[in-house]
C-alpha cells in the first residue's frame, strides 16, 4: 500500500522517468554477459552490448533490421532482453501490458545469432498473454505462463508442450493472485530445475476468494462491473501449494507441506539442488517463518529452520532470496532475530552462523562473491536516510564501507556476476542522479559520472535534514525546505508530507526529496515551509524495535509520533501555527485523516488521497501482518481506523479518490463520506472516475489533480510570510 507517483513536466518528469527505470530494474535486472564484464542495453531500434573494459564502445547485437519480423516494416518494441547461457540466443519481451502494477504480460520472441532467425514464441496463444518466459539451463527450451497455465516450447522445432490444463482466472498456475502480488511481491511463479528436466511452480486456488466488484460507469452506455479477487481482512487467502512437473509433460507431484494450505502462505520457493526444493512458509498471522527442504520426486518435506517474532516476520522485502553457496551445503539468509536485520549462513541441518555482527541493519544484499570470498550489501549504520555499499568476508566479520566518504547520500549498485565491477548510481537530496562504472572493491571510477544535460537546467529544492526528540523520548528524522529568501523574523505556513506506514520511507537523502509532485509552481518561492517526519514503523534501517513498534498500532503510534514531532517543529518562532497543513497518498492519506481527526489543534488543513478509511476494508495479507487476526484483534482495526475518529474533524479537508482503484477501493471514501455527513462535518471531495490507485489515467488527469491540490491548499493554508 504505497503512495504513487505521477507524470508531470520538469523535475516531476525526471522523477517519473527514474521511477519507471527502477520498476524496469525490479522486473528484469541488468542482463550481464557470462564473463561479468558486459551487459545488454535496450535502445530505441536496437539491442547493444557494452563492455565495461572498453568505455564508450558498443557492439550491436540486434539491429533495426534484425528486430523487424518477416513481412513487417517496423522493428519490435523491445521492453526486456535475456541471453541464453551460451550467449547464442536472445529472448525478447515485447508488446507488454500491465497486470496491476507492472507490465508482466506480453509477447516473446527469440533471435538466434547463429541462424539469424527471429521467431515468435507461443504461436496460437492470445496476443500479449505470455508471462515470465525464461530459457532452460541448456538454452534448448523456453517455459512461460499463458492463461494461468504453464507451457514449454522446444526451440529446435518450436513444438509446444502444455504442462497444466486446469488454469482459470481462479485456479492460477505459475503466477499469483492480486494479494500475493501486491503484498508479498510474488509474480513469477515457476522455476526451472538445475538440469532443465523439471519445473517447480506455485498453484493458487482463489475459487473461494470473493470478487470485489468495481463499477465502471463511463466506458459503456450501461455500467458494468470489474471483478478483482480481493480477500479483505478476516477473509481466507487463496489455497497455496507447490508442485513439480516434468518439462516433457505429465502429472504434477505436489509437495507435502504440513499445515492448512489456506491458513499459510508460501512467499518463497527455489531449487536447492538437482532433486530438492527449499520453500518458506508463513503462518496466517505472519509471525512464524519455517524453511523447509522438499524432495522433488516424492514430495517429502523436512523443516530445517524456524523463526518467530512477537510482531511479524518480514518476507516481502527480504534482502536475500536463496543465495546458496557453491558447495550446495549452506545458504545465506536474513533475520531480525537479534534486534537488527543481519545475514546468517544456514546449513541443511538448520545450523546458523552470524555473518554481519553489529548494531546496524543490512538493507539489501548486492552480491555474494565466492571467488573473492566477500559479501557486498547496502547499509547505513549512522544515518537512516542514506545508503552505502559495505562488504564483509564470506566467513563473516566486521563490516567495511566500500562507498567513498565523499558520496554522501543514496548509493545503488548492480554488481556484475564476477564481483569485480559494478554499475553505480549516486544521488542526494541536493544533486541529480549520476551513473558510473566502478571497480570493486576499490570503487575506482572506470567510466561515466557525467551529469546529464537536463540536470543542469533543473532547480532543485534545498531540504535541510534534522532530528527532533518528542515528549515520548522518541527521536525522529526529518527534512524541511524553507521558503526562498527566508526571513526568520516572519511567520510562514508549514505543509507536512506524511506516509506513516511500514511500506515506505519519506525521509531519505535522495533525488526528489523536498519536491512536491502535486504542487503547481514552487512551494519555496510561494512562501511555504515543506517538511516530512519519519515515525516509528517506517522501514528505516534503525533496528527491529523502531520498525515493529507499530504492531497493533497503525493509526495510533505512528500518528502520535507524527503529531508530537510536529509539535517540536512548531516551536520554531518562524512557523505560523495557525497555518499548518498535512497531506499524503494511500497509507499517507490514511495518516492525514488520522492526524486531522486526532490532533485537530495542530493540523488545520488536510488533503487525503486514496486513503484506507476503514482498516477492515483493506486486503488480508497487508493489514493482518501489522494489526493481527479477527476476531480476537478486531478492536485494533476498528479503534485505529480514521473512520472511528471522523466526528472530531474541525479543519479544512479535501478527500481525493479514484473510483477504479483496485488497491484501496472507492468504498473507503464512501464510508468516510457517510460518517462525515452523519456527524455534520463539511468537507470537499474530488472523485476521479475509473482512475486507479495512481490517479494518472485519462487525458489531463495529472494536471487536474495538481491544480485541485494546489487551489485547495492555497485557499485554506495561504502561502507567504507574515
Amino acid at each position: 500500500m504505497k503512495y504513487s507517483l505521477f507524470r508531470q513536466t520538469g523535475l516531476a518528469a525526471s522523477l517519473s522517468l527514474l521511477t519507471a527505470t527502477a520498476a524496469l530494474a525490479q522486473n528484469a535486472g541488468t542482463q550481464w554477459t557470462k564473463d561479468g564484464y558486459g551487459y545488454l542495453e535496450v535502445r530505441r531500434d536496437s539491442v547493444v552490448q557494452l563492455d565495461i573494459r572498453q568505455p564508450g564502445q558498443t557492439r550491436t547485437l540486434l539491429s533495426k533490421r534484425q528486430l523487424t519480423p518477416a513481412g513487417q516494416t517496423a522493428p519490435l518494441g523491445v521492453r526486456r532482453v535475456a541471453l541464453s547461457d551460451d550467449g547464442r540466443l536472445i529472448l525478447l519481451n515485447t508488446n507488454t501490458k500491465k497486470v496491476w502494477r507492472y507490465d508482466t504480460r506480453g509477447d516473446y520472441w527469440v533471435y538466434d545469432t547463429g541462424s539469424k532467425q527471429l521467431t515468435q514464441l507461443g504461436k496460437g496463444r492470445p496476443e500479449s498473454s505470455l508471462m515470465f518466459a525464461k530459457f532452460s539451463p541448456d538454452g534448448s527450451k523456453v517455459a512461460y505462463v499463458s492463461g494461468h497455465n504453464l507451457y514449454v516450447e522446444n526451440l529446435t522445432d518450436h513444438a509446444i508442450t502444455q504442462l497444466t490444463s486446469d488454469g482459470t482466472d481462479k485456479l492460477i498456475n505459475g503466477t499469483f493472485d492480486w494479494v500475493y502480488e501486491e503484498e508479498l511481491d510474488c509474480r513469477d511463479g515457476f522455476r526451472w530445475s538445475p538440469d532443465g528436466q523439471r519445473i517447480a511452480y506455485w498453484q493458487l486456488d482463489a475459487n473461494k476468494t470473493r470478487n470485489y466488484l468495481m463499477l465502471n460507469t463511463t466506458d459503456a452506455l450501461y455500467p458494468f462491473t470489474v471483478p478483482v479477487e480481493y480477500p479483505v481482512v478476516g477473509e481466507d487467502p487463496s489455497r497455496c501449494r507447490v508442485g513439480v512437473v516434468a518439462a516433457s509433460g505429465g502429472a504434477t507431484k505436489w509437495m507435502d507441506v504440513p499445515g492448512d494450505a489456506v491458513q499459510h502462505y508460501i512467499p518463497r520457493m527455489e531449487w536447492a539442488g538437482a532433486n530438492e526444493l527449499i520453500i518458506q512458509q508463513l503462518n496466517r498471522r505472519q509471525n512464524e517463518s519455517k524453511l523447509m527442504l522438499c524432495t522433488a520426486a516424492t514430495g517429502a518435506v523436512k523443516p530445517i529452520y524456524t523463526e518467530t517474532d512477537k510482531a511479524w516476520v518480514t518476507a516481502k522485502d527480504e534482502p536475500v532470496g536463496w543465495d546458496w553457496l557453491q558447495d550446495g551445503k549452506s545458504f545465506v539468509w536474513a533475520s531480525e532475530k537479534d534486534g537488527w536485520r543481519h545475514l546468517y549462513q544456514i546449513d541443511r541441518a538448520g545450523k546458523e552462523k552470524l555473518l554481519t555482527p553489529g548494531n546496524y541493519d543490512v538493507v539489501s544484499v548486492e552480491r555474494i562473491d565466492e571467488a573473492g570470498k566477500t559479501i557486498y550489501f547496502l547499509a547505513s549504520p549512522t544515518n537512516a536516510t542514506q545508503r552505502y555499499l559495505y562488504k564483509v568476508p564470506l566467513k563473516g566479520g566486521k563490516a567495511e564501507r566500500v562507498t567513498p566518504a565523499a558520496l554522501s547520500g543514496t548509493n545503488g549498485y548492480e554488481i556484475s556476476p564476477n564481483g569485480k565491477v559494478a554499475l553505480h548510481r549516486y544521488a542526494s537530496a541536493s544533486s541529480y542522479p549520476v551513473s558510473d562504472v566502478v571497480d570493486l572493491p576499490t570503487h575506482k571510477r572506470l567510466s561515466g559520472g557525467e551529469m546529464p544535460e537536463q540536470a543542469k537546467k533543473l532547480k532543485l529544492p534545498k531540504p535541510e535534514f534534522f532530528q527532533v526528540k518528542t515528549v515520548d523520548g522518541v527521536t525522529l528524522d526529518g527534512w524541511m525546505v524553507k521558503p526562498t529568501n527566508f526571513d526568520p523574523a516572519k511567520k510562514y505556513p508549514i505543509v507536512f508530507m506524511v506516509y506513516g506506514e511500514p511500506a515506505s520511507q519519506t525521509v531519505t537523502d535522495n533525488f526528489g526529496t523536498g519536491f512536491n509532485r502535486l504542487y503547481q509552481g514552487s512551494m519555496a518561492d510561494d512562501g511555504y515551509i515543506y517538511a516530512s517526519l519519519e515515525n516509528r514503523g517506517a522501514p528505516a534501517p534503525r533496528g527491529r524495535e523502531f520498525r515493529k513498534a507499530i504492531y497493533h498500532n497503525i493509526g495510533a503510534l505512528n500518528i502520535r509520533d507524527q503529531a508530537m514531532g510536529a509539535t517540536e517543529v512548531l516551536k520554531n518562532k518562524w512557523v505560523d501555527t495557525s497555518r499548518v497543513a498535512v497531506w499524503g497518498w494511500s497509507g499517507g492519506g490514511s495518516s492525514t485523516l488520522s492526524l486531522m481527526f486526532q490532533y485537530p489543534k495542530i493540523y488545520k488543513t488536510g488533503i487525503s488521497i486514496a486513503a484506507v478509511d476503514n482498516q477492515l476494508n483493506y486486503d488480508n495479507i497487508y493489514q493482518e501482518r501489522y494489526m493481527g487476526l479477527l476476531p480476537e484483534d478486531k478492536h485494533y482495526f476498528v479503534d485505529n481506523s480514521p473512520l472511528a475518529h471522523a466526528k472530531n474533524l474541525r479543519g479544512n479537508l479535501l478527500l481525493i479518490h479514484g473510483t477504479g482503484d483496485d488497491n484501496v477501493h472507492y468504498n473507503n471514501a464512501e464510508q468516510m463520506i457517510n460518517e462525515l455527513v452523519k456527524n455534520g462535518k463539511t468537507f470537499q471531495l474530488m472523485a476521479y472516475p475509473n482512475r486507479t490507485h495512481g490517479i494518472s489515467e485519462g487525458e489531463g488527469t495529472s494536471r487536474h489533480l495538481a491544480a485541485t491540490y494546489t487551489k485547495f491548499l492555497k485557499e485554506n493554508c495561504p502561502p507567504g510570510g507574515r
